[in-house]
């Protein structure tokens, strides 16, 4: 390729999600055949804007041995940029007429400041974001999921059904904790496919304050109904969502000192939430005089490079292909949007961010007919089974799933 010829750059940021390779490979074939240097930056914003980035060239060759495959030949960055750091050096020498950023709405935002930046220093740069998260909690229009969760969460049932057959097999109960931010999505598709008897998630403490207590009260109340019914086994599954609604003061109070990342978010990985669940339910369950086996375990960055599913191969090959649409249309300053039929529409950050310029998530619909219908399916107390629960708990009626949600 000449290298007079002009270029498109890609960034990747954030964490990884299945389908980011699918993205950068139709990308890559579809403006090469435009006549388009493609070029990827390592590190994302980081690398975007150092004195030296790394640069990925990338071919025919390169682009169609990676588009099936998990993970991200880019090499991805959390970094946020401060408007001192912005430059136009990578612009200007590599001709850049359109930047591609691939991530979340921080990733989004980020990219919005840099537009305004480069049309600021006279540089005609379109900018177009690609919206990827396993934690699907981007308010896309016509409910379209982000590209990867189906992946992640296929991947995640996998993993659940295994751990399900564990318990079933021991005899055990598994407190098990799913990757969400600020939505249960995940956590409530992996159970709801998996037939867990029961699931947590951030969304069903919409009449009641979340607590730690309410939460193992929710677990003991499966716990015991299933042994009501003779039954010794079960999986929890607990997005790590609850984290973010719960007071600072409660998390604190557990001595846990989290890290933050540049966007100011709480590094829940580097914590492992089911163990924090676990040993407060052990607690509980010997000062009931309750004799649990339990055990903790995570899911969550198992399933953010996995290979993509059939539905993200898809996806992310009509949105990357929406993508050249729009560049071809005058389009930028917007997020490349699919709906159910698939057609491609452009979706402007302003359009779904709130008065502070937040981006408003999108949470599960806890009163949907799904919702509610995955909920009657889950196995907890109700005010007809005290009798026989209270010859497990002394007070049966506070573990009555209605009464700890304020559902009534």
């Amino acid at each position: 390729m000449n290298q007079n010829n002009p270029s498109i750059a890609i960034i990747c940021g954030g964490g990884p999600a299945p389908g980011i390779n699918t993205v950068l490979s139709t990308l890559a074939k579809l403006f090469i055949k435009e006549g388009y240097r493609v070029l990827g930056i390592h590190h994302a914003y980081k690398g975007l804007f150092s004195t030296d980035p790394q640069i990925v060239n990338f071919n025919f060759e390169l682009a169609d041995s990676i588009f099936n495959r998990g993970g991200s030949v880019l090499y991805m960055d959390r970094f946020k940029p401060k408007n001192e750091d912005f430059n136009t050096d990578f612009f200007v020498k590599h001709k850049v007429k359109l930047l591609v950023t691939i991530g979340g709405d921080d990733t989004a935002s980020t990219a919005v400041r840099v537009s305004e930046y480069l049309k600021e220093q006279n540089i005609d740069v379109a900018t177009i974001h690609v919206p990827k998260t396993i934690d699907n909690d981007l308010p896309l229009p016509d409910r379209n999921p982000t590209f990867g969760f189906h992946s992640a969460k296929d991947q995640g049932v996998k993993l659940g059904n295994i751990i399900a057959e564990d318990a079933r097999t021991t005899q055990s109960w598994y407190v098990l904790s799913a990757m969400g931010r600020t939505a249960g999505h995940l956590a409530f598709g992996i159970a709801a496919s998996c037939h867990f008897p029961m699931m947590i998630i951030p969304e069903m403490f919409d009449k009641t304050k979340p607590t730690f207590e309410r939460i193992i009260d929710l677990v003991i109340s499966s716990i015991v109904k299933r042994k009501i019914e003779n039954i010794h086994y079960g999986v929890v599954i607990i997005s790590e969502g609850v984290f973010h609604i719960i007071d600072n003061d409660e998390i604190k109070s557990l001595g846990i000192n989290f890290s933050y990342d540049a966007h100011g978010h709480p590094e829940l990985g580097n914590v492992s939430k089911s163990e924090v669940f676990n040993s407060l339910l052990q607690k509980r369950l010997v000062s009931l005089g309750l004799e649990i086996k339990s055990r903790p375990t995570d899911i969550g960055y198992e399933l953010r490079c996995c290979r993509p599913i059939g539905f993200d191969l898809t996806l992310c090959t009509l949105l990357a292909s929406g993508v050249v649409r729009l560049f071809k249309d005058g389009k930028s300053g917007c997020i490349v949007t699919a709906n159910s039929n698939g057609d491609i529409t452009p979706l402007y950050l302003n359009d779904i961010q709130d008065e502070t310029g937040k981006v408003v998530p999108r949470l599960v619909n806890i009163n949907s007919d799904f919702a509610r219908l995955c909920f009657e399916n889950l196995d907890y107390l109700k005010l007809n089974d005290s009798e026989k629960a209270v010859e497990y708990l002394p007070n049966p009626e506070k573990y009555v799933l209605n009464n700890i949600l304020n559902w009534n």
